[in-house]
């Protein structure tokens, strides 16, 4: 059985062509200061978990910049958890989306929840 992974990301493209992933959409709203006390409350406490509740990987996985995070289908004790994201960005007018796919690209970094993968168009040096 192939596994299947999952990414939550912009649905349109940053200024420099990458589409940020659902973390980073909703830490730039707090590194803005976009957030009320009580959704930045919510939303450290949220960051809080994710980070104690898996590895982060080393910054050198992300030397590409097209490199992205997918989580796999079986970790659905985070994927559960991502409502909160969704929901914060939805009423902040920040598109996000899941995307779903069986092979995301060329594979640098993998652990029991995620890999980070570089999309194959981008891998090729493009």
């Amino acid at each position: 059985m192939e596994q299947r992974f999952v990414r939550y990301q912009s649905t349109r493209p940053d200024p420099k062509g990458r589409y940020l992933g659902i973390f980073a959409l909703a830490n730039r709203l707090a590194k803005e200061g976009r957030l009320s006390p009580e959704d930045w409350g919510l939303w450290r406490s949220a960051n809080d978990f994710y980070d104690a509740a898996y590895a982060t990987p080393d910054a050198s996985i992300y030397a590409s910049s097209h490199a992205q995070a997918w989580f796999k289908l079986s970790a659905t004790h985070l994927i559960d958890r991502i409502a909160f994201y969704s929901d914060l960005l939805r009423r902040h007018d920040v598109p996000c989306d899941a995307f779903y796919s069986d092979d995301p690209g060329t594979i640098v970094y993998e652990d029991d929840v995620q890999v980070v993968a570089i999309p194959y168009e981008q891998s090729s040096g493009s």
